[in-house]
């Protein structure tokens, strides 16, 4: 307990020192003339308290999860995420486009499945699964949303691809705003399938714009928004959700699919997981939805793990004019503002406690704030060994590739905003840990 209150008064006031990192990574090349890269000019700031109860009273560990841990979410959803609609479409119909146990040389299974949210706006989730052919029963899973389909996970010439609108990415084969066959297995490094199969792991993953288009000119006429809008409604009320929030639901639709249906996989034991925008995605998912047993976020940044107050790479203000439909609209009311913000990214990360959580971050990837990752991680750690766990073993950020981890994982990685197969091996080995030991 000793430490638990140590740690719960550093989360309130944070020491800062100055990091040094000789390379920047910014959204299209482009940095914003106010960004903040010196942790010198980092303000001082207070964390919105995250438990209110005594730590020593017995009925603690009720009173989180009855009250504070209702109040956090509801604060997240007010002024961050938006409220995600409880009207219930389902259940949903579901279709089979594909079965073969032969994928991967004969090493998995691939299925192909269309969950069906709305036939006649033909709204679908077009889900993807690997599944380890040599598991010697249910296996855990990791699931994640894609950017630019399921074609782009894996160069598997059976793979669909999706004809569904894209933002244009010329590089990789996204033209006139549709995939084509150049983009197949463009992003395989990202997944590494056969690494996870391998390791005794099935993937479950589908094209996040099949839920809501990233659309920069997002109105919301398009996606899962208007199934769940009002009489004469035509865009989400300024506390309602935003893209975010949607891709979150449907990471959830996913995962029910998995419980009802898919006998290869442990649905006690989906890891869900994101990366950038979708590792936010995943961790309001994992928040929300108590059935994710376990959450990674991989270079989440501002509005993800990385501590608002710090106002250091991205903030409010950079998101707001381009990006802003990812939030609900009272989140813009916040520009410039983040020390009035009644919640922090802290907040956030305890609501997945007590299951596990790992966080990434990567030396070059200053504009998603690094340190403000591990710290948030840090001030939620209090949460956690209120609930009989453990957080973040140490206080002090590590170096680069050296991982820490006991029930909250983390790590620096030397390198760029990306996921690559050294991010894959840590989060498989926190997985081995928590699923299978």
């Amino acid at each position: 307990m000793k430490r638990l209150t140590k740690l719960a008064q550093e989360s309130s006031r944070i020491i800062f020192f100055i990091i040094p990192f000789s390379l920047l990574s910014f959204p299209n090349a482009a940095e914003p003339a106010d960004t903040n890269y010196e942790e010198a000019n980092v303000p001082e700031y207070r964390l919105p308290k995250l438990i209110k109860s005594d730590i020593r009273n017995p009925n603690a560990v009720t009173d989180w999860h009855e009250k504070r841990r209702p109040e956090l979410e509801t604060l997240l959803e007010t002024h961050v995420y938006g409220k995600t609609p409880t009207n219930d479409l389902g259940p949903f119909e579901t279709r089979m486009l594909d079965s073969d146990p032969q994928a991967l040389k004969g090493k998995a299974t691939r299925k192909q499945i269309s969950i069906i949210i709305d036939a006649s706006r033909q709204l679908s989730i077009d889900l993807l699964l690997y599944l380890p052919n040599e598991a010697k029963g249910p296996a855990p899973c990791f699931m994640g949303l894609n950017f630019y389909g399921n074609q782009t996970v894996h160069a598997d010439p059976k793979i669909q691809i999706n004809p569904r609108w894209m933002r244009g990415n010329t590089q990789i084969g996204i033209k006139n705003n549709r995939a084509t066959e150049t983009t197949r297995g463009v992003y395989h490094e990202r997944w590494q399938i056969e690494r996870l199969i391998d390791r005794g792991y099935a993937l479950a993953t589908a094209y996040c714009g099949d839920i809501d288009p990233d659309n920069y000119q997002h109105d919301f006429t398009d996606g899962v928004h208007p199934l769940f809008y009002r009489k004469e409604q035509s865009k989400p009320d300024s506390d309602q959700w935003g893209a975010i929030g949607a891709w979150a639901w449907g990471l959830s639709r996913m995962l029910d699919y998995i419980i009802e249906s898919e006998t290869a996989i442990n649905a006690d034991q989906v890891a869900v997981i994101g990366h950038s925008r979708l590792g936010k995605t995943a961790l309001w998912a994992g928040a929300q939805d108590q059935r994710f047993g376990l959450v990674i976020s991989n270079n989440s940044g501002c509005g993800g793990a990385a501590l608002y107050r710090r106002e250091f790479g991205e903030r409010i203000h950079h998101m707001i004019k381009p990006v802003g439909y990812w939030f609900c609209g009272n989140h813009a009311r916040f520009a410039h503002q983040e020390q009035a913000l009644p919640v922090d990214q802290h907040m956030l990360l305890a609501l997945v406690a007590p299951r596990p959580l790992y966080i990434a971050s990567a030396t070059k990837d200053q504009w998603a704030d690094p340190k403000g990752e591990f710290l948030a991680a840090l001030a939620a750690s209090p949460v956690y060994e209120l609930l009989g766990k453990t957080g973040l073993p140490t206080q002090q950020w590590p170096k680069p590739n050296t991982p820490i981890e006991d029930t909250i994982g983390y790590h620096l990685r030397d390198g760029d905003h990306a996921v690559t197969a050294y991010d894959w091996e840590q989060y498989l080995r926190f997985a081995d840990r928590h699923f299978k030991h």
